[in-house]
């Protein structure tokens, strides 16, 4: 297992590293067979009116599916446990859904489909190219899914919104949790409007911005 230690406004110390090893190490201990990569990402906010100011983050690559965990508090070592312990939570979740639909298709069919390998370059030779605002981009696999599918990667990745392509259109939608409750799914317009394929209702909204803004936690 790949595991990269990031850090911003912050030192990263033999301390520091030693103890973010120990304690994923000891979350993922269980799910190795599932996990390719592991990416912990700490930072310290340096406005002091934020707070908690001290955070950590994981994103986990599992067999091309990505999870994510985020935790802050007034310590480091703090954020790092809370961390740890939520990323295990998740990891176990995925496991026993992954376990579950594997034991249905066995039921189904007698035949195990194993998942297609995620290419490790995504971007080629390419240079991203980036506006000054922006201070970190992402690459990741997009392939075809279901609506439920999609709903359960946002659940894993710990953002209220995700990205993807709907295996029925083609398209790329955006699925993301509402304000009041539930989700909504955001679809490219066509004409004047675009009609909700389950429901037949009309989505007039100008833009394609979700309704619960997103601190894009990534």
């Amino acid at each position: 297992m790949k595991l990269v230690i990031h850090g911003k406004n912050i030192e990263i110390t033999d301390a520091i590293r030693e103890y973010v090893n120990q304690k994923i190490e000891k979350a993922v201990s269980h799910f190795q067979s599932l996990t390719s990569e592991v990416d912990v990402h700490l930072s310290v906010a340096r406005n002091p009116r934020i707070n908690p100011k001290q955070a950590a983050e994981v994103t986990i690559f599992a067999n091309g599916t990505v999870i994510r965990a985020e935790e802050s508090s007034e310590s480091l070592y703090a954020s790092i446990d809370l961390v740890a312990d939520k990323i295990a939570r998740k990891l176990r979740k995925y496991k026993e859904k992954r376990l579950d639909q594997k034991t249905q298709a066995q039921l189904k069919t007698g035949i195990v489909v194993e998942p297609e390998p995620v290419a490790e370059d995504l971007i080629g030779s390419r240079t991203p190219e980036l506006p000054s605002e922006v201070v970190r981009t992402k690459y990741f696999a997009m392939p075809p899914m279901t609506m439920d599918e999609a709903l359960e990667q946002l659940q894993l990745v710990d953002h209220d919104f995700y990205m993807f392509r709907n295996a029925e259109s083609g398209e790329i939608n955006v699925i993301y949790e509402r304000n009041h409750g539930g989700y909504g799914v955001i679809l490219p317009r066509n004409g004047n409007g675009h009609t909700d394929r389950k429901n037949g209702k009309t989505d007039h909204h100008s833009s394609g911005t979700p309704e619960k803004s997103s601190s894009a936690k990534g």
